[in-house]
């Protein structure tokens, strides 16, 4: 729920680079790891029970719905932070990347083993 607090005093000393929508790139790579681990997560806890195909989904909509549902409590319950459709964005699509990339690696036509 760090989602929920300000860290506007901390200020970091980056010099002279400033690296636009940063926080837009944090929230992707966030979310793209949230669904990648959860996937891997939900596999492993249901002990290969749930097809790859359904903990995928799952996942996936579960990491939206938190993303959408932490902007939401952004806008109702803080007054230093601010709900941004921006972010729900960098979430959403950082979740599907995530996604994409099981699929990917656990896909027959790409093969996580390497035959020789």
């Amino acid at each position: 729920m760090l989602s929920l607090f300000s860290f506007s005093t901390l200020h970091l000393n980056t010099g002279k680079i400033h690296i636009p929508y940063a926080d837009k790139m944090t929230h992707f790579v966030f979310y793209t790891g949230f669904a990648f681990l959860g996937s891997l997560c939900l596999r492993e806890r249901t002990q290969g029970n749930v097809p790859l195909g359904k903990a995928t989904m799952i996942t996936v909509v579960t990491a939206i719905c938190y993303g959408i549902l932490i902007e939401l409590l952004q806008y109702l319950f803080t007054t230093d932070r601010m709900a941004e459709i921006g972010d729900v964005l960098a979430n959403s699509l950082g979740a599907l990347t995530g996604i994409g990339l099981i699929r990917w690696l656990f896909s027959k036509e790409k093969p996580l083993k390497w035959k020789f």
